[in-house]
């Protein structure tokens, strides 16, 4: 399949300070471009794992494809600009890439082992299941930077591989995207030898891949022993399908109540299944082979929780403390006059109008509020909707214009704030589908009502207490919508002095905690009654993030903030609009509670994410969200002396469209007494997530700095330890900084994590600053690691296939249409050129950098515009250029990335400019453009900022503390 491109005359342009005078064409033969070999200090960037380096002496093959793509070996006209492609590396699968995908790019890579066999180790038996592919009991030699020789450890599991961190730089980044080391496990470890017996690592992965037998090994280690927990990876089910076990037959064990699964063993002739976790003899149900009501023999084997580590229960009556309530939503929508005049209670009305169709309501039963709230409590009255019908003998006009009447929705106000009431026993909370057209009509005019409304309070707090007396019998959501500071009644707030505290000890305690009680008493009263609290912030003023953030905190829902929103900027409109109705059509769970089991001698010990602690176990939800992720610290209480050992997580929910379930994931890793083999082992991303959660802990209980110091601390631990430990021989002062390669990128991320909004140094407003240690604290892993280590695309010179749907072998168009994404680069100014054009994505914001001296033919292809200072910079859209297949390119590849079925957000691009030496002194966008451009670059994490180190004296300074 080709593509036609257009070929870029000469250009004039001379930017000979700027990039070379002469720049050969991505396809031609000859030298590839220094930008795409050149790393730190200008030496050639190497490849992971050893691989040959990619320098001047890499030759690009004739006849490559590139953009715009001269013919073969003719390079561009002195002074002309070329899109080009790097010439070292290889593309990485994206996140969540299967093992094959993995396997084939670690081939790729060369560590040292057989091909195929990441992490090192001998090639994996033709027709294995994925999990057992992986086996090293034949040492490998090592193909590293500097290191030549057998691996340090050699066992059963994962064998340990070195890697020079000051030798890796720039890091590469493309280990982001790779899954954790694999488990290995014994032959014949599950029933049925289903290659999906152990959960996917998207529900459920542990710190460790090999856990240590004792507890002394553990603290030996430095390392954490915890688990990332995620039930649901998609908004909606349909998404992501998992077996559904339907006969409601579920046998757990009598002891530990545990459910079966894939890892226990069958006994006496299969009559008795022994218990993974205790060991604990229980009996097999008769339904497992004969069915009752048919007469019809089973095969046990088939049943989904023995092949599948991931399943859904249906459950039966005991498995309900009542009926299945209804889903239930109030909307609480600020009317004041900041509100009307800002435009969000009309975008509100009108998405939530247009969002009802999308509302989870497949049994009919789903019920509607709807509050308005300024400095009183107007609840609305909203009868059934009446059908007309004609008789036979007709109706009067007359008639059908009083019943019309009648169907009129009512408002009811309350002023008194001290002791809120319900205006009536019914009426406030209807029936969705028996309302439909009352609910619409209240909604169309929800903003004419409040035009006119002076009304500057806000009074949340009574209004909560309303919305709670409203579903406290049924549970529910709660979802509000304000742009003003709650300034009277329950709960009032007043702006904080942040210029006094900033940057100072006591800012984190000042600023970034819950200023006023109520917050956390009612998040804790809310979730016994089952009621969720979301929170929708907007406005161009002070919020108070950090207080109201404790109603989601505690109730499992999520703080979604809009600083500096209005309706004035289409771009707002869509980020709110979008949002607001992808969370209320995601598919939700209601009156959820969460279990994790440990086989003998582990115990749960700590619990992080958004929920409330109902006992010392069992996390309550009230709706369980499907954009979050959980991590729950384990401890290793009494010595393990079997060779494996099982983790479930189990949560019992009731269906949005009310049937009771329970979603069961099972992991099952094995033990050893080797801390080489627990390092080769542990899993870089998890322990990233893990250590996320405890630093937001220390802010909210400490400082800022005590967190990034607990931060270099926990590195330093690890360090140490694998130097002490793990690496032979005496180096002296000059040894290198080494780590396991599969922790290779820990350093980068705990370094990363330090210049993020929610921990940074310098001046950040607190509002900001507490909305981003809100996503640290609840972003699921692949989200939470774009956020920390930000993803930038190169697109003036992506590969031709990149931005195009995916092509098979044959040349035909994929049936998937996925779009083929460009790798990533490094997030350092060294990977910018002045003349390029790149794509920063920050899971939260994208920007489109447009280098100062790029080419008008660029800017031309991509804006339609050929001067640079034409261009429309700020948040916007990218506008379609006819004719233009980069344009079309560029923006399949933005629209890939909000494609993102897991998640709510909607990413705003903004168009930043980079500077150069011919741009003119006086802009008239001048401030904004250099906001942008020091937003933009705080992305780049790995060069020096704020008086914070660059990821290279990073580096420097961990080996000084480790030789001293």
């Amino acid at each position: 399949m080709s593509h036609k491109r257009r070929a870029y005359p000469k250009t004039g342009y001379d930017y000979q300070q700027q990039a070379p005078a002469f720049q050969p064409q991505y396809g031609a033969a000859g030298v590839p471009p220094a930008a795409s070999g050149v790393g730190y200090s200008g030496q050639p960037t190497n490849p992971a794992y050893g691989g040959a380096p990619a320098g001047p002496s890499v030759i690009t093959p004739a006849g490559t494809p590139g953009y715009p793509g001269a013919a073969a070996g003719t390079p561009n006209a002195p002074g002309g600009v070329s899109y080009f492609q790097p010439a070292g590396g290889v593309q990485q699968p994206a996140y969540g890439a299967n093992v094959d995908q993995a396997t084939q790019a670690f081939q790729q890579m060369n560590i040292g082992g057989a091909a195929g066999s990441p992490y090192g180790g001998i090639p994996p038996a033709a027709g294995a299941p994925a999990q057992q592919q992986y086996s090293d009991n034949q040492p490998q030699p090592i193909g590293g930077f500097g290191f030549q020789g057998a691996p340090v450890g050699v066992g059963s599991n994962n064998q340990l591989y070195p890697t020079d961190l000051l030798r890796e730089l720039p890091p590469p980044i493309s280990d982001l995207s790779l899954p954790p080391p694999p488990i290995v496990l014994p032959q014949n470890a599950s029933v049925t030898q289903n290659p999906e017996s152990n959960a996917s690592y998207e529900y459920f992965r542990s710190t460790m891949n090999s856990i240590p037998t004792t507890n002394s090994l553990l603290k030996k280690t430095k390392l954490p022993l915890a688990v990332v927990v995620r039930p649901y990876i998609s908004l909606h089910d349909s998404e992501k399908p998992i077996p559904v076990v339907s006969d409601t037959l579920i046998s757990r064990c009598r002891r530990c109540r545990s459910y079966i699964n894939p890892f226990i063993s069958f006994v006496e002739s299969g009559r008795r299944w022994r218990c993974n976790f205790c060991n604990l003899l229980n009996d097999t149900p008769t339904g497992f082979d004969y069915n009752g009501a048919t007469g019809q023999q089973l095969n046990r084997f088939e049943r989904s929780e023995l092949n599948y580590g991931v399943v859904d229960f249906v459950a039966p009556s005991e498995y309900m403390v009542r009926p299945p309530q209804p889903l239930v939503y109030v909307f609480v929508l600020e009317v004041t006059k900041q509100a009307v005049a800002s435009g969000l209670l009309a975008t509100a009305a009108r998405t939530i109008l247009e969002s009802l169709d999308r509302i989870p309501n497949k049994d009919g039963r789903t019920r509607i509020a709807i509050m308005a709230v300024d400095s009183s409590l107007h609840f609305f009255n909203i009868p059934n909707s009446k059908e007309k019908t004609d008789t036979e003998g007709g109706e009067k006009e007359g008639e059908d214009e009083e019943e019309e009447e009648e169907s009129e929705p009512e408002m009811l106000v309350v002023s008194d704030l001290e002791e809120p009431f319900l205006p009536i026993p019914e009426g406030l909370l209807v029936n969705l589908s028996q309302a439909r057209s009352n609910v619409e009509k209240l909604l169309n005019n929800m903003n004419n009502m409040f035009i006119q409304n002076n009304e500057i309070k806000f009074a949340l707090g009574p209004a909560l207490k309303s919305a709670h007396k409203l579903v406290q019998s049924l549970g529910g959501k709660i979802v509000v919508v304000s742009s003003t500071l709650p300034n009277v009644g329950l709960g009032q707030l007043k702006v904080r002095d942040e210029e006094s505290v900033t940057g100072k000890p006591k800012e984190a305690s000042a600023l970034l905690t819950s200023a006023n009680a109520f917050y956390k008493s009612f998040a804790v009263e809310c979730n016994k009654s089952q009621v969720t609290v979301d929170m929708f912030l907007a406005s161009s003023s002070y919020q108070d993030v950090a207080s109201l953030s404790n109603l989601p905190r505690y109730t499992a829902g999520q703080t979604h903030f809009y600083p500096a929103w209005s309706a004035a900027k289409e771009e707002d409109v869509t980020k709110f609009s979008k949002e607001l109705s992808a969370h209320l059509s995601m598919d939700i769970s209601l009156e959820a509670v969460l279990r994790v089991r440990g086989s003998n001698g582990l115990r749960m010990s700590a619990f992080y994410g958004n929920f409330f602690n109902r006992s010392s176990d069992l996390c309550s939800f009230p709706t369980f969200p499907r954009d979050q992720s959980y991590v729950i610290e384990m401890s290793i209480e009494e010595h393990i002396t079997k060779p494996t050992v099982a983790l479930q997580a189990a949560v019992l929910h009731t269906t949005s469209f009310g049937e009771r379930r329970i979603r069961v994931l099972t992991l099952t890793i094995p033990t050893t007494v080797n801390i080489n083999e627990v390092y080769a082992s542990a899993d870089q991303l998890a322990i990233a997530s893990y250590y996320t959660h405890k630093a937001v802990e220390k802010v909210l209980s400490s400082s800022l700095q005590d967190a990034r110091d607990l931060l270099n601390k926990y590195l330093l631990d690890i360090l140490t330890v694998y130097k002490k430990e793990l690496v032979s021989g005496n180096y002296g002062t000059a040894s290198p900084l080494q780590l396991s390669t599969n922790l290779k990128m820990l350093p980068l991320l705990l370094h990363s994590l330090q210049k993020h909004i929610g921990l940074r140094t310098g001046r950040v407003p607190s509002d900001h600053r507490s909305a981003g240690l809100n996503l640290l604290s609840s972003a699921p892993i692949p989200k939470l690691i774009k956020s920390i280590y930000p993803t930038i695309y190169s697109l003036h010179d992506m590969p031709d296939e990149a931005g195009l749907p995916a092509v098979v072998e044959d040349g035909e168009t994929a049936t998937s249409g996925e779009i083929v994404m460009p790798a990533g680069i490094n997030d350092t100014a060294s990977s910018l050129q002045s003349y390029g054009l790149y794509l920063i994505d920050n899971s939260s914001e994208l920007f489109l950098w447009v280098g100062g001296d790029a080419v008008p033919q660029l800017t031309e292809d991509v804006f339609g515009i050929p001067d640079i200072y034409q261009i429309a910079i700020g948040k916007t859209e990218l506008p379609v250029v006819e004719g233009s297949e980069f344009n079309e390119r560029i923006r399949n590849i933005i629209g890939k990335i909000r494609e993102d079925f897991s998640s709510i957000t909607w990413q705003n691009l903004y168009v930043v400019r980079g500077g150069s030496a011919s741009e003119p002194v006086n802009q008239a966008n001048a401030r904004e453009l250099v906001a942008l451009r020091m937003w933009a670059l705080s992305e780049l994490v790995e060069d020096r900022s704020n008086n914070t180190a660059s990821y290279r004296e990073f580096l420097g300074s961990m080996r000084e503390k480790i030789a001293n």
